[in-house]
């Protein structure tokens, strides 16, 4: 699981504008990053542009699925990650990210031009959502409910092979028993002829 980009776009009016972006294609070679770079950037302005506000969409391009958000300020934020990234922390982080840009960028700054912004967070949510059990409660909820899940089945099936053992046992002592009963009535018999008065 890994996230490759995470960047928000100015969508309204059209054409679509990056406004900032982070990366990580360490997972690359050094050789390769300019090209998956400009690849990300290219696809990411896109898939901004034909998002419309207040949706919310998950599109897989080759090995990548971009995760957008389109608000309703004429601003989207996308995320690229492989497949396997949980759609649901993604949309999460989207949210985060969004609420973050928008909080610290009101429309007047970048509703005109081609402004470069700054968003100081996004290298850290960038870092942190790399693992999204550690980043995402609900996920790492999920992930300790399994964990347990897993536990308990193994004690279950203990107690199972227990409560079996216990089930011979106990049958042998109930055999046991009846052994023992016969053997003190034929013993009570033997001696019943010896018994001196």
């Amino acid at each position: 699981m890994k996230i490759y980009y995470i960047g928000v776009f100015r969508n309204d009016p059209k054409p679509a504008h990056e406004l900032c972006a982070v990366n990580d294609l360490s997972s690359f070679s050094f050789f390769q990053r300019s090209t998956v770079a400009e690849f990300l950037t290219f696809f990411s302005t896109n898939v901004a542009e034909r998002t419309a506000p207040a949706q919310r969409q998950d599109i897989q391009e080759q090995s990548y699925t971009f995760h957008v958000y389109g608000r309703s300020e004429g601003c989207a934020g996308v995320i690229i990650s492989d497949h396997e990234y949980p759609k649901l922390v993604a949309h999460k982080l989207l949210t985060q990210v969004m609420d973050d840009f928008l909080t610290l960028h009101p429309r007047a700054k970048w509703a005109n031009g081609t402004p470069r912004l700054d968003l100081p967070s996004l290298q850290d949510y960038i870092t942190k959502y790399q693992d999204p059990r550690q980043a995402d409660s609900i996920l790492k909820i999920q992930q300790e409910l399994d964990e347990t899940k897993i536990v308990l089945h193994k004690t279950i099936e203990s107690v199972l092979e227990r409560g079996t053992k216990i089930e011979n046992l106990v049958e042998r002592s109930e055999g046991l028993s009846a052994q023992s009963k016969m053997f003190y009535t034929q013993a009570k018999k033997q001696n019943s002829c010896c018994v001196i008065s």
